[in-house]
C-alpha cells in the first residue's frame, strides 16, 4: 500500500445523501455530529448505530487527519459496519465554520420555525373542528 492511500482498517466510508445527489462520498478517519441528545463521535471501529440528527455542523476527518465540515439539516446518520451514511434534506460542504453555522441558522432552523408555526395552526384548526363537534353532539343528544 502506497502512503497516499487511506488504511482502510482506520477508515469508514462517509456518504452525504441528499434527495437529489450524493453530496459526498470519501474516506474517514472520524466523523462528530449532533443529534437531538447531544453531540456524538464516530470511529471506525465502533458498534452500528443510528441516530436523528439535528441541523448543524457535521465534521469529519480524512484519513490523513485533515479536518472538514458540512452543514446538515435535520436528518438520519446510519453507522453499518465501515460504512457511514447520512440522509439529509439539505446539506453544504465548507470550509469555514463560522459561515456554516450562520447558513445554518438562517435557512435550516428558519424552516423548522415555519414548520413549528404550521404545525401550531393545525393543532388549533384541529382542536377548534372537535371543540365544534362535540357541541354539536350534545345539542342533538343533550
Amino acid at each position: 500500500m502506497s502512503p497516499d492511500q487511506p488504511q482502510t482498517g482506520n477508515c469508514m466510508n462517509l456518504r452525504l445523501l441528499l434527495p437529489t445527489e450524493v453530496l459526498l462520498e470519501q474516506p474517514v478517519s472520524k466523523i462528530v455530529a449532533e443529534a437531538e441528545n447531544g453531540e456524538f463521535c464516530l470511529l471506525p471501529r465502533h458498534i452500528d448505530f443510528v441516530a436523528a440528527l439535528v441541523p448543524g455542523v457535521l465534521s469529519f476527518y480524512t484519513s490523513e487527519g485533515e479536518e472538514h465540515f458540512a452543514a446538515v439539516d435535520r436528518g438520519i446518520l446510519v453507522k453499518c459496519g465501515r460504512d457511514v451514511f447520512i440522509s439529509t434534506l439539505q446539506g453544504v460542504i465548507g470550509t469555514d465554520i463560522t459561515e456554516l453555522q450562520v447558513l445554518i441558522e438562517e435557512h435550516f432552523l428558519e424552516l423548522d420555525e415555519h414548520e413549528r408555526k404550521a404545525r401550531s395552526a393545525l393543532a388549533r384548526l384541529e382542536a377548534g373542528a372537535l371543540r365544534r363537534f362535540l357541541d354539536l353532539r350534545e345539542q342533538f343528544h343533550g
